[in-house]
């Protein structure tokens, strides 16, 4: 979807100063982000659903192009994400509990880093109280709390996963009707259905890439962690695989674990290997794989992306740097692709494929300009009289 840059906006902005739209824009946008994270606590899973029932519209597609009927396709496409749900969160306690198990063994070396640290802060005159604050977290017990206050309360999980699944059902009966819907109002909003077509298209690309090569990175750094003897790699293994949904700074949470607990049984050398192992495996999943696969669906610029995945963490909690991405491309298709009198925006969101053929154009002119001053300038110093 490609059009020109218009020479000038819809008559009905012209009405007003430019600098009063963008005001007016700015605030109604600071008001709907602050009023979407006072509801984040029920708005994430609800997110976070339409994401999976998107992803697994296509199973029931199949199924009733096989002839199956309407409500046991339903009924399979609710089984199926409910086997990955109850599997993935099965695992995650196991692996948290074998974590929880393991950590007291390492209440020495801890307590020896924590001294470590102090003694060094206190040669740099950092005030006493400040030390002692950070050096009482290196605890086996201080350290469970802060994961188990990144995992949420039992009760925030619980209630979380209620929502999940009650939503799943629902969004999975009512996305019978979505193709008819789509259909209906393609006469009257022909741009709207458009979008919302390609934002799903879009979104089930993305995601089942990225799924399939976060398992992939998971299980490659699992299996490089338990070679290295790391504690609790398949916790590590999973913490990769939740991260590899955060683009550009995902990689750094999920490495951080890791490096301090091989440091903890092996000493900088497991350290190190850790860091190189997770440094190859990155760049080969995340810089040559994915880009390749994905290709130009996602179209959103680099810049925009690290953007986004600070914008919906800090608006809807880690959910939303974890389906940051989905989330912008709903925003984009909703605001921009949406409306004809916007695409003039995509470019400069990240849809550049206009854009590199441009740039090639220019590049190759550029560099026969060259070569042409170069000619022009050889004949003139040969014909220059030696001194």
């Amino acid at each position: 979807m490609t059009a020109a840059i218009p020479d000038d906006l819809s008559p009905a902005l012209r009405r007003f100063p430019r600098g009063t739209i963008i005001l007016v824009s700015l605030a109604a946008a600071t008001v709907t982000a602050v009023g979407i994270s006072g509801i984040r606590g029920i708005l994430a899973p609800v997110l976070f659903t339409l994401v999976l029932a998107i992803c697994a519209h296509p199973v029931r597609t199949m199924l009733e192009a096989r002839g199956v009927p309407h409500g046991l396709a339903t009924g399979s496409v609710i089984l199926v994400v409910f086997l990955l749900l109850a599997g993935f969160t099965y695992t995650v306690i196991i692996a948290f509990a074998q974590f929880a198990s393991m950590l007291p063994q390492f209440s020495t070396q801890l307590a020896d880093i924590g001294a470590n640290i102090a003694d060094a802060l206190s040669k740099l005159g950092i005030d006493q109280a400040q030390i002692q604050a950070l050096t009482a977290s290196f605890t086996p017990g201080s350290i469970l709390s802060f994961f188990s206050g990144v995992l949420g309360s039992v009760a925030g999980i619980t209630g979380s996963l209620v929502i999940v699944l009650t939503m799943l059902i629902l969004m999975s009966a009512d996305g019978l009707y979505v193709p008819t819907i789509l259909r209906q109002l393609e006469p009257r909003v022909p741009n709207v259905v458009s979008a919302l077509s390609n934002f799903a298209r879009q979104v089930r690309r993305y995601m089942v890439v990225t799924t399939v090569l976060g398992i992939a990175q998971g299980v490659l750094n699992t299996i490089a962690l338990l070679i290295l003897q790391v504690p609790a790699a398949l916790l590590w293994g999973l913490l990769a695989f939740l991260c590899s949904f955060i683009p550009n700074i995902g990689y750094f949470f999920a490495i951080i674990p890791p490096v301090v607990f091989g440091f903890l049984v092996g000493g900088w050398p497991t350290a190190i290997a850790v860091i190189v192992v997770y440094s190859v495996i990155n760049a080969v999943v995340q810089s040559v794989v994915q880009p390749r696969v994905v290709g130009n669906t996602v179209a959103l610029s680099q810049t925009l992306t690290f953007f986004s995945v600070l914008f919906w963490a800090v608006i809807i909690g880690p959910i939303g740097a974890i389906i940051a991405i989905p989330l912008t491309l709903l925003a984009r298709a909703i605001l921009i692709d949406a409306d004809p009198d916007t695409w003039w925006w995509r470019p400069a969101l990240g849809d550049t494929s206009v854009t590199r053929q441009l740039l090639k154009a220019n590049d190759a002119i550029t560099k026969q300009t060259r070569v042409d001053k170069r000619a022009s300038q050889r004949p003139a110093a040969r014909n220059t009289p030696d001194d």
